[in-house]
């Protein structure tokens, strides 16, 4: 099997749904768990960095994370957030091992599926940034994302609730309506739960909508290069 290196930390929720999803995954497929290294940076940092719009700093301090889990003899790395991805590009021309980038894996998975237009959910970052809407729209499937109001308390929910784990009505009821008002009103055929922590509080069968949970989607994939099953780019 092949040692995935994980960034985690981005958020601690997220951390552990990557590792638990991938020990079961492979344990399933091979009856035996996999090797994982896991260098822990922060989700608050993170956000610090894209409020300043110091994406050199954010590339960099990244950048020393990946070196750390590469020191440690990973095969391949990726982030376990998706705000990372808005210097992945960065990030992966100073490497010295592959990165799996979570914004792929849904885009393949989305393009499979016949999907042509999506509602984007996220942190402020990832809505209101381009990394995103960009590897979509060049697949020729467009994104739509709520208004600023709606991108700045969602943003906040994840920041101040889902981030350390707080699960509560209010916000899971009001993001619903977003979500749901938001793909009635374009026609999108799904909605993306583009932030790590999201599928703690929504789903499809809640959004009566389908959903690409792109953490559990990254996984999936992860699962499979683990095992040799895809090839490391």
């Amino acid at each position: 099997m092949k040692k995935l290196g994980l960034i985690g930390g981005t958020g601690p929720e997220s951390t552990i749904s990557y590792y638990q999803g991938l020990t079961a995954g492979v344990q399933k497929k091979t009856g035996a768990f996999p090797p994982l290294v896991i260098e822990s940076r922060s989700v608050f940092d993170v956000l610090s960095f894209c409020e300043r719009k110091d994406f050199d700093g954010l590339a960099s301090y990244l950048s020393d994370g990946i070196s750390c889990l590469a020191a440690a003899g990973a095969d391949f790395a990726c982030f376990t957030g998706i705000t990372p991805h808005v210097v992945f590009g960065k990030v992966q021309e100073r490497s010295p091992i592959p990165l799996v980038s979570m914004v792929d894996t849904a885009v393949t998975v989305a393009k499979r599926q016949g999907i042509q237009k999506v509602v984007l959910l996220g942190t402020y970052p990832t809505m209101s940034g381009t990394f995103f809407r960009e590897a979509f729209e060049a697949q020729r499937i467009s994104v739509v994302t709520p208004k600023e109001e709606d991108m700045r308390y969602i943003g906040n929910k994840i920041e101040t609730e889902l981030e350390v784990g707080k699960v509560l009505n209010e916000p899971q009821g009001k993001l619903c309506g977003i979500a749901k008002g938001l793909a009635l009103e374009s026609g999108a055929g799904a909605v993306v739960l583009g932030c790590t922590e999201l599928p703690m509080i929504l789903n499809g069968s809640l959004l009566q909508i389908p959903c690409l949970d792109v953490c559990r989607i990254h996984i999936e994939t992860l699962i499979r290069m683990i095992c040799g099953e895809e090839v490391i780019a």
